[in-house]
């Protein structure tokens, strides 16, 4: 992609990728590299502006995260956030020191000078709210640097050097608690680096038509469908880049939601004529999954039938008389891309599987094809509006890999799953009739492996509990649960009672997750 862009240096913050999130909605496009990579990344980007994440580790530890020296020696606008704050003052001179009062959570910053940074959004001798998460503070600035903003515990929150056009802030504009961060985002990339918002999925469409025709020539490529949503617009853009030469494989096993396997099935060979191969692999699936309770064990059951089907049949479509298969798409998008070469400088993956746990064979000899691997979750969606996907689709909650193999805890059984599936369907039925779908982020019924003694007219039941969870989210990284009122949740949980045989009592999930664990297992 030929944009001009911004580099984001990570220095391990749990909330990095919103950064980048925040600048792609403003129409900019932007890669998150680790702190020990940056200096390559910054020399093979040559981007127009560099934003520092926060980080957890401190800079008053010796051999703490930096920046890459390039970095200052370019004379290109830096914004540094947090910890980015801090080893920037401790790069450029100044000072800073552990043990002052903490802030975490919501801080008031009180607004002591014009900048660029907030023209148009904060006035002089207001006071805003952000959203601070620091122990270490700057107590020293650098030469050139001048304090226009501060809050109680941080006498340097927005401390800016206008001729280097240097900017930072101890706050974190980039998460939702701090209202007006993405617009202070947006000045710093437009009005200070003077980038002009070009990062459209219109644009991005043309341009990786052409960059998958000239990837993959007079070749043929293979694309294994999970029925999700990366992969079918994954499949949906090439099939428009090169026709024919594209062949799908969905390996249904058996574990999708009611009707799921049908619609997807419909949809790309009626809707977008393309070509396909429906592998009903369910009885092998379910079969060796049966009794098996330990989730991370049915991740890795899963994981490998898929990869032994997957194969199998690629080496019946190679054998078609068409010529070899030389190229393999799959529906990587950048959140996979920034965790294959971690803050940590973890294990680089090779390959992402369908359900994240190993990867395909290296036997299988084929080039990769990632045509979304440059894109965010909702922008893979505005995408597929793009390229005229249903909104049905487009819209649908996420649906885990493994799919309904992890709603349903402990052993499982082909009785059990079809309960499941009814009662989801059940479940998400009410939700669209209570206009909710599209307000809530992810919804669905779980299985417990409980059964209770209940009463059902007149007679005695020993069913199982099904368990209803629904949660809001502003990026997938965090979820809190959704109000439902009494209401609903007693219409939702009298139709499952009635409707699906096998369940005699509901309960509704009023947990919040932390990071990484919107599913239920």
């Amino acid at each position: 992609m030929q944009h001009q862009s911004i580099l984001i240096v990570d220095f391990g913050s749990q909330v990095t990728q919103l950064i980048a999130r925040r600048l792609r909605e403003a129409g900019v496009y932007c890669e998150i590299h680790p702190y020990q990579k940056a200096g390559d990344a910054f020399a093979a980007l040559k981007p127009k502006g560099v934003i520092f994440s926060g980080g957890p580790d401190s800079v008053t530890r010796e051999g703490s995260p930096r920046a890459p020296q390039a970095v200052f020696d370019s004379g290109v606008p830096i914004l540094a956030i947090c910890y980015g704050q801090q080893t920037l003052a401790t790069q450029l001179g100044g000072t800073v020191e552990g043990g002052h009062a903490a802030e975490f959570g919501r801080a008031d910053v009180e607004i002591l000078k014009v900048s660029p940074l907030f023209e148009g959004i904060w006035d002089v001798g207001q006071r805003y709210p952000v959203w601070m998460s620091h122990g270490d503070r700057v107590t020293q600035l650098p030469d050139g640097f001048e304090v226009v903003g501060t809050s109680e515990n941080a006498p340097f929150a927005i401390a800016v050097n206008e001729q280097r056009r240097y900017y930072t802030t101890m706050f974190h504009p980039e998460v939702v608690h701090t209202p007006d961060g993405a617009k202070l985002l947006a000045n710093f990339v437009t009005r200070i680096v003077g980038l002009k918002p070009d990062w459209s999925m219109s644009a991005y469409r043309a341009e990786m038509i052409a960059k998958i025709r000239a990837q993959v020539g007079n070749g043929r490529v293979l694309c294994g469908l999970s029925g999700g949503v990366d992969s079918s617009v994954a499949a949906v853009l090439i099939h428009e880049a090169i026709g024919d030469q594209l062949t799908c494989v969905y390996v249904d096993h058996g574990l999708m939601r009611l009707g799921e396997s049908e619609q997807v099935v419909g949809m790309f060979r009626d809707h977008f004529n393309i070509p396909l191969v429906h592998v009903d692999a369910s009885e092998l699936f379910i079969g060796q999954l049966e009794g098996v309770s330990d989730p991370e064990t049915k991740r890795k059951i899963i994981g490998r039938l898929f990869i032994e089907t997957f194969e199998a049949e690629a080496k019946k479509i190679a054998a078609d008389g068409r010529g070899p298969l030389t190229f393999l798409a799959q529906g990587t998008l950048y959140p996979d891309v920034i965790e294959s070469v971690s803050f940590s400088g973890g294990p680089s993956v090779t390959i992402k599987s369908h359900h994240n746990v190993g990867g395909l064979p290296e036997r299988m000899n084929m080039q990769l094809v990632e045509p979304l691997r440059e894109l965010f979750k909702d922008e893979v969606r505005a995408l597929g509006r793009e390229l005229g996907l249903p909104e049905s689709f487009i819209g649908r909650h996420p649906f885990p890999g493994p799919g309904l193999a992890i709603r349903c805890p402990g052993g499982i059984t082909r009785d059990k799953l079809d309960i499941l599936r009814k009662a989801d369907a059940v479940y998400l039925d009410e939700i669209r009739k209570a206009g909710l779908y599209d307000k809530i982020w992810q919804a669905f019924a779980v299985l417990l492996p409980v059964q209770t003694v209940g009463v059902m007219g007149d007679y005695r039941t020993y069913d199982f509990v099904c368990a209803l969870r629904a949660v809001t989210s502003v990026d997938g990284m965090t979820a809190d649960f959704f109000p439902y009122d009494m209401n609903f949740l007693g219409r939702a949980a009298t139709r499952i009672i009635n409707e699906v045989k096998g369940i005699n009592r509901v309960v509704y999930d009023v947990t919040s997750k932390p990071p990484g664990t919107i599913e239920w297992e």
